[in-house]
């Protein structure tokens, strides 16, 4: 009787010791106590939308702007007035136009250089008998160069204020001549007018230029760009004259003298690839200069693209 009840006791034991054993293998180990904090349930913080870009940054651009002429243009006080628009800028071209941008940035300071060479020749048909028809040929060419300072200067998007300097070379060609009517064929020589004149001369000056360009990104790889600028401010204003007929006098005329100059242009901007991108957009640029016997107050209007390469 005490043998069974010594196996009782051992028996009891062994279940006791098997149920603790089988509550700590499905339980698993208790956790262990630490400082350390549960990430999990913590909120990942958002990007933020102004990213600084790069330290440094190189654009090289072809821009391409099929500009229409439009104004008036003089050569020693010979003024007359030529209308080509974009459409008809390919059949008005006498030379291939040449045009080059190179634009570098560090950290928020922008140098960029810039410029084209542009040749068109119009003809016109004038209100009178001795001279009917007239000749125009206008060489214009123009380099910038600035320096600026982003005021915002994200990835997104920027904004810079600039000043520098542009260059413009003008030169022109005018003849006016008659449409050979025999009857006039007297009265010229009377008069001791030729049958055709011709006049010609070219000038170049610097412009002081300050404006504003600036950057937004609207969609993934495609940007919003505009710029704005004026230049001038008279700084180059002195004399000027133009040559005006009074009956059978040709009398020259005293002028008021200007030097001004404004330009626009925007449109949207496509990163192609890393390296590669384009613009496509429309460029305004207005003329009003006067001084000596030179006029170029022209408007260059027309849609512009520009394609190149960021480092």
């Amino acid at each position: 009787m005490n043998n069974w009840s010594a196996d009782k006791s051992v028996c009891l034991l062994l279940v006791a010791i098997i149920l603790s054993s089988s509550r700590t293998l499905f339980a698993g180990p208790e956790p262990l106590a630490t400082d350390e904090k549960d990430y999990s349930k913590e909120v990942p913080v958002e990007k933020s939308w102004c990213e600084t870009p790069s330290l440094w940054e190189v654009r090289i651009g072809a821009p391409g702007w099929l500009a229409g002429l439009s104004g008036e243009s003089g050569v020693k006080g010979v003024v007359d007035s030529a209308d080509v628009s974009f459409e008809q800028l390919v059949k008005h071209l006498t030379h291939f136009p040449v045009a080059l941008s190179i634009n570098a940035r560090y950290r928020r300071w922008e140098f960029w250089v810039d410029g084209q060479y542009i040749e068109v020749g119009t003809s016109a048909t004038l209100p009178g008998l001795l001279f009917t028809d007239a000749n125009v040929h206008i060489k214009n060419a123009l380099a910038e160069g600035f320096v600026g300072y982003r005021l915002i200067n994200c990835d997104n998007a920027n904004l810079t204020l600039f000043a520098g300097a542009r260059w413009t070379y003008l030169e022109g060609d005018l003849s006016i001549f008659d449409n050979g009517d025999a009857r006039l064929v007297r009265l010229r020589e009377l008069l001791g007018i030729r049958k055709r004149l011709d006049f010609s001369d070219s000038i170049d000056w610097v412009d002081p230029v300050i404006g504003m360009r600036g950057r937004l990104k609207i969609w993934k790889a495609t940007k919003i760009f505009a710029e704005g600028d004026v230049g001038g401010f008279d700084a180059n204003a002195d004399t000027a004259f133009e040559l005006r007929r009074k009956g059978r006098t040709i009398m020259r005329e005293s002028v008021d003298s200007t030097d001004w100059s404004y330009q626009l242009a925007g449109g949207l901007e496509f990163q192609l690839t890393r390296n590669i991108w384009t613009q496509v957009g429309w460029r305004y640029m207005k003329y009003d200069f006067r001084k000596n016997g030179f006029t170029d107050k022209n408007e260059l209007n027309g849609p512009f693209l520009q394609t190149g390469l960021n480092f």
